[in-house]
Order: structure tokens, then sequence, then C-alpha cells
């Protein structure tokens, strides 16, 4: 027998909860703005106080804005009519790579030729030493 599904929460208890939230936000960064503004104004005080009892107000502001977001982005959501989904045209497998062959050098540059001869000898050690 299949679970009941849980019960519908009440949109107007959600509701307040939200305005709880944002309200108890508030309240807090705003008693930290003014405990920061009371430590600017001290002897003590610096520029960076000051900064801080700007940001505060801000910070307690940020949960309304989310919310207040996320409810336009849930409107527009519901608003625009689905789109069904394109099938997205199956990618080819990649192809394999030929034989690469050594091109010659190039460069005029010897130390540079010298220094690939080196790494060529050592790779080829290092294949001899692990048969």
């Amino acid at each position: 027998m299949p679970a009941s599904p849980p019960p519908a929460a009440s949109p107007w208890g959600r509701r307040l909860a939200i305005v709880a939230t944002c309200l108890v936000s508030l309240l807090v960064c705003c008693g930290l703005a003014w405990w920061q503004w009371d430590r600017f104004t001290s002897a003590n005080g610096t520029f960076q106080n000051l900064g801080y009892v700007l940001q505060w107000p801000l910070f307690g502001l940020f949960p309304a804005f989310m919310f207040w977001r996320i409810r336009k982005l849930n409107q527009k959501a519901a608003a625009e009519p689905e789109t069904p989904v394109e099938a997205k045209p199956e990618v080819p497998a990649p192809r394999p790579r030929p034989d690469a062959v050594q091109a010659p050098l190039t460069d005029e540059d010897e130390e540079l030729a010298a220094y690939n001869r080196y790494l060529r000898e050592l790779n080829a050690r290092d294949q001899q030493a692990a048969e």
C-alpha cells in the first residue's frame, strides 16, 4: 500500500515564517550595525568599523531580497508555457587517430633538437626497462 502524501502546509503559515525570518535577520543585523557604530565612534574605532556599519543592514535585507527573487522566478516559470525539449542529435564517436608519424624537426634551434633527442632516448630506455 503506497504511503499517503504529507498534508499540504498552510500558505499563511509559510508566509509568516518567511516574514519572521526576514524580520529577525534585519533586527539582528541592525543590532550588529549599531554595535559597529559604537565601535567606530569610540577612541579606537577605525574606518573598517564604519564599513561594517554600512554592510550589516544590507546583510539583514538579503533574505527578504532572496525570497522576493525566488517568488518572481516561480511566477515567471508558472506563466511560461512548457516547451517540449528537442532531442539533441547524437554526437558521433571520435575517429581513431592515424598512426602518429614523427615529423622531421624543422627547427633551426640546435639546443631544442638535442633536447628532443635526449627525451627520445630516455623514453626508449624506459620502454626497454619495462619489458
